[in-house]
């Protein structure tokens, strides 16, 4: 019988108060609320294309700015993918994916083997969509890949206009992890290491 991979979890800081509800063997459903709209739209593409069911509620110091709201929801993030995935045995481990969005190429490669880092390698010609500062998508990324384990390499192979940009990564994102999430049935009772330890 197969593991059911759930977390639901909560956070609470004097500047935000935030819960995640995942079910990573998911069908892509959401509802998501982070008091920021266009990273409402990044999440809720998150959870279709990695195929996660995804619950975000956070409230956020937003009036003085968005970085704590996003950079938390990317701490709450990674613990519940840490906490759905559990022992790790049989987790394929790696994953990628280049995906276009129009004119944007993004590639993200993922590590799911327990050690943190982040190389992000996007930019664009402008750096904000409405009142959303772009470097606050690696301050994501940052919080997620140092809180659940990952070697997260973010790539965005080319691209001008900044939604196409940043919905181009958070797709590959979402397809990456997916990728990486999944059991692998030849060694479903084996953690994919030959350290024996993740």
């Amino acid at each position: 019988m197969a593991k059911t991979r759930v977390a639901t979890l909560s956070r609470k800081t004097a500047e935000t108060d935030i819960t995640v509800k995942l079910t990573v063997d998911g069908k892509g459903m959401s509802k998501i609320d982070t008091g920021i709209p266009f990273f409402d739209h990044m999440l809720t593409l998150f959870a279709k294309h990695g195929l996660f069911d995804l619950e975000v509620k956070a409230r956020g110091d937003v009036a003085v700015d968005y970085h704590h709201t996003v950079e938390d929801v990317g701490i709450v993030l990674g613990e519940a993918f840490k906490t759905a995935l559990g022992d790790k045995l049989g987790l394929k481990r790696y994953g990628f994916f280049i995906l276009p969005m129009d004119e944007a190429l993004a590639r993200v490669v993922i590590d799911l083997g327990g050690r943190p880092h982040l190389v992000y390698d996007v930019s664009a010609p402008t750096m904000f969509v409405r009142d959303f500062n772009l470097a606050l998508v690696k301050e994501f990324f940052r919080a997620f890949a140092n809180t659940v384990g990952a070697n997260v390499h973010v790539k965005l192979v080319y691209g001008e206009e900044p939604h196409h940009v940043v919905e181009a990564v958070f797709k590959s994102f979402a397809r990456a992890l997916d990728a990486a999430s999944q059991i692998e049935p030849r060694a479903a009772d084996r953690l994919p290491s030959t350290k024996g330890k993740l």
